[in-house]
């Protein structure tokens, strides 16, 4: 009998479809249907074909599960205008400086593919960002050596909190577009802080300021009950 003659022929072209990624993509994965997303389980190995990281982690964090778009999450919404954005570079620095959108769209761009995960247990793997590299700010700003953290500031007080080498790494950007698009109202137009390798909450929205400081300042999540720091690979979900 065929398993497919309760599906519309739509829906059958898309099982298909998702049988013949999984085959090629990762034998041993397993697709789940729930809330209009798609969630893959991943089993022995990686469903997009890559099972680690170059620093020998596995892709996908303990505790997660996979999914094809970048869930909302949360936040107050801050100004999305690109004309009204103003960037503070500040703090332990000996040229603090404040970038508008035009002067960060004129900086160097970094194209970025990288994985993000959730505390709430979803991941978004391959996701493509464009923007300016934190460590770019970092050197026009010139962080003093007494720097030991990046505040990330963020629409109506919000903050996150970022050991300092964590917060310039090569793949932390202040990103203005997110797949091949400029940032969508639920993602904290028109830029937001991407530091995809920590929980995606130290990402702040609607990015209003970079701030290095001497000593660690607990953000909004942090003094809730969140993990201070947020490593997705030693499931730091909660202090």
């Amino acid at each position: 009998m065929d398993s497919f003659k309760q599906y519309a022929p739509s829906e059958v072209a898309r099982i298909e479809e998702r049988r013949r990624f999984l085959k090629a993509a990762a034998a041993g994965s397993v697709m789940v249907a729930f809330g209009g997303a798609t969630f893959v389980v991943a089993a022995a190995d990686d469903p997009r074909g890559k099972t680690t990281r170059p620093d020998g982690r596995p892709r996908l964090p303990p505790g997660q599960r996979i999914i094809d778009a970048l869930k909302p999450m949360g936040g107050d919404p801050g100004d999305p205008s690109p004309a009204g954005f103003k960037l503070h570079v500040h703090g332990e620095v000996e040229n603090p400086f404040v970038v508008d959108f035009a002067q960060l769209l004129a900086m160097p761009q970094t194209d970025l593919t990288c994985d993000v995960h959730c505390v709430t247990t979803w991941s978004m793997l391959d996701s493509t960002w464009r923007g300016v590299q934190v460590a770019h700010l970092a050197k026009l700003a010139r962080v003093k050596s007494t720097a030991r953290y990046v505040i990330f500031e963020a629409a109506h007080g919000y903050t996150a909190n970022v050991r300092l080498a964590e917060g310039t790494a090569p793949n932390v950007l202040v990103a203005h577009q997110h797949g091949g698009k400029p940032l969508s109202r639920p993602h904290g137009p028109p830029a937001r802080a991407l530091v995809p390798d920590l929980y995606f909450w130290k990402s702040a929205k609607w990015l209003t300021g970079i701030r290095f400081s001497t000593r660690d300042q607990p953000g909004y999540w942090e003094t809730r009950g969140y993990h201070n720091h947020a490593d997705p690979w030693k499931e730091e979900r909660h202090g």
